[in-house]
């Protein structure tokens, strides 16, 4: 059974498990986050944001392409995916698609940090560094804002809307971040791109959580250790802070027990474990 949270505004279904796979549906974003699964509750969904190559973040994606057309999905999947990966995908599903006698087709948008895209009128994504040994991204999510400029700040109501239908730039635009998601990274990414510590809801990697890994080892595979989060909870203004991709090492309950006895009270009460209810991991 797959796991389910609540994160802020946002629903998050899907699995996690460092090294073995992590897929998690947001279906008010219409996002699949990696591909490690095949989640068939996500089948309809635009959009898969792709952080990196490795198998158990994109294992799954040509069964997850099969049951989108056995589904009646007409709209290639549109992957978003570090510059640089987009040939092999395509030459991945081109073999595939021989062997399976159907064409596995699929839209890629290849990004590097800082570019954009807008994904609706109120709603766009920007790519991030995260830093691991292969291509890689994390992905930021922001509203457009419209704030009314000081000056104009005691004007009735009526003369506000006239300017407005004027066109005149009474308005200061601005961006919300609302959602960010940044997995298989050195905790470096909380330093390079602090704007994730103030998006409604982070989902973020914190593979290790005590001393049956150091952080030396933590950051051997290019992975956040809570030693090394710990210290930068304290910039943590986050509605919803979900913490996945947890080691093996480690049992569903074990994962709550840790973050219980060792992060602040204040931020624990935000942080939000993707671990199974059960006390086993999926599979």
């Amino acid at each position: 059974m797959l796991t389910e949270v609540k994160a802020g505004r946002y629903t998050i279904r899907g699995a996690s498990l460092g090294g073995m796979y992590t897929a998690l549906h947001v279906p008010e974003l219409d996002a699949l986050f990696d591909v490690g699964v095949p989640v068939r509750s996500a089948c309809g969904v635009r959009n898969l944001f792709l952080s990196h190559p490795h198998v158990d973040h994109l294992g799954a994606l040509v069964t997850f392409l099969g049951m989108r057309g056995l589904t009646g999905v007409k709209t290639p999947l549109r992957i978003f995916l570090p510059e640089g990966v987009e040939d092999g995908i395509r030459d991945s599903l081109a073999a595939i698609s021989r062997l399976h006698r159907w064409p596995l087709e699929v839209e890629t948008v290849p990004m590097k940090p800082g570019d954009t895209f807008e994904l609706r009128r109120d709603l766009s994504v920007r790519a991030i560094r995260t830093y691991h040994p292969v291509p890689c991204l994390g992905f930021l999510f922001f509203e457009p804002v419209s704030k009314l400029k000081p000056e104009f700040a005691d004007l009735p109501g009526r003369e506000i809307g006239r300017l407005r239908k004027e066109g005149a730039p009474i308005f200061d635009e601005r961006e919300r971040n609302v959602f960010a998601y940044a997995t298989d990274t050195l905790p470096k990414v909380l330093d390079t791109s602090p704007e994730i510590f103030e998006a409604s809801t982070l989902v973020l990697e914190c593979t290790f959580l005590d001393d049956r890994k150091t952080v030396a080892n933590a950051r051997a595979g290019c992975h956040i250790h809570l030693d090394e989060l710990l210290p930068r909870l304290e910039r943590c203004k986050n509605e919803a802070l979900v913490l996945m991709h947890f080691s093996q090492l480690y049992k569903p309950r074990e994962v709550e027990e840790i973050l219980d006895a060792r992060c602040p009270a204040e931020v624990r009460a935000r942080i939000v474990p993707f671990v199974p209810t059960g006390p086993r991991w999926w599979i």
